[in-house]
């Protein structure tokens, strides 16, 4: 009870904030954008080798990318402590083997908060796509399309734990055997 208590608080807190005008948290003086300044986020395309993601080498490249940021605080170095993503993202998966190409909408919403350790923790809704090494997380070796409400943490080794309140996993490597 106590885990669907912070999920929603920190859900209702992510949306709240996307509600909210960004002229309600903008700052002054000289710290650049700072919290409050909506900024583009977009995702690099990448590739990974046969084996570290799915058995063959594969592709993720942005199609639609219209994801944006918003630094909700830092810590007192300036980095990032919390912000909030959220936008549409569409990435074309391909199997660069054989060609076999799937398009994937990873268009969620969430709420990241940075641990001062290199740790992660974030708060979704909708569907985001995540790939996981072999042993690195509560999902097997794959690019995971994790969507619903949900909780992904991130160990300072990367390694990946998913909590899910509602919702689903497809491993899109199995879409391009």
């Amino acid at each position: 009870m106590r885990w669907r208590r912070i999920v929603g608080t920190a859900l209702a807190t992510a949306l709240l904030t996307v509600a909210v005008p960004t002229t309600a948290f903008a700052t002054t003086g000289d710290r650049g954008a700072g919290p409050g300044a909506w900024e583009p986020a977009p995702q690099e395309p990448f590739e990974q080798p046969a084996g570290a993601r799915c058995d063959f080498a594969v592709r993720v490249q942005p199609v639609v990318d219209e994801v944006r940021k918003l630094v909700i605080s830092e810590y007192p170095d300036g980095s990032p402590r919390r912000e909030l993503y959220t936008g549409a993202l569409i990435n074309d998966v391909t199997n660069l083997e054989t060609g076999a190409t799937t398009k994937v909408d990873a268009s969620g919403t969430a709420l990241v908060e940075y641990g001062t350790d290199g740790s992660m923790t974030w708060y979704v809704t909708g569907p985001v796509l995540f790939g996981f090494r072999e042993n690195g997380g509560t999902l097997p070796l794959g690019i995971w399309v994790i969507d619903g409400v949900y909780v992904v943490a991130f160990s300072p080794t990367l390694e990946k734990t998913v909590t899910m309140v509602h919702g689903t996993t497809h491993d899109v490597c199995t879409d391009l055997d």
